[in-house]
């Protein structure tokens, strides 16, 4: 018998993959509001597949909606930037 993978789903596009694959954006116990790249930090989580669906979740509020907090243009900005370092390395390491 196989263990059974969790299925997250992209808050963006909808794509469903299997959690490993997406990126956690969580809302910490704080409030703040951080990418997971371990999919394990304490707070309410969103996931995303790629950075332009992160783009995209910024600008139509699903992000926010997903975890139930507002988000400042200095958060917004702070996301953007982790996620263009971690998207980033994610491609450059696919491809050696």
């Amino acid at each position: 018998m196989t263990k059974k993978r969790p299925v997250r789903t992209c808050v963006a596009c909808g794509m469903e993959g299997e959690k490993r694959t997406l990126v956690r954006v969580v809302r910490t116990p704080e409030g703040r509001v951080e990418l997971d790249p371990t999919g394990r930090k304490n707070g309410r989580g969103a996931y995303v597949c790629s950075y332009d669906c992160l783009e995209t979740a910024l600008k139509k509020g699903r992000l926010e909606k997903a975890l139930r907090v507002a988000l400042g243009a200095e958060d917004k900005g702070r996301l953007r930037e982790a996620g263009k370092l971690h998207f980033s390395g994610i491609r450059a390491g696919s491809q050696g």
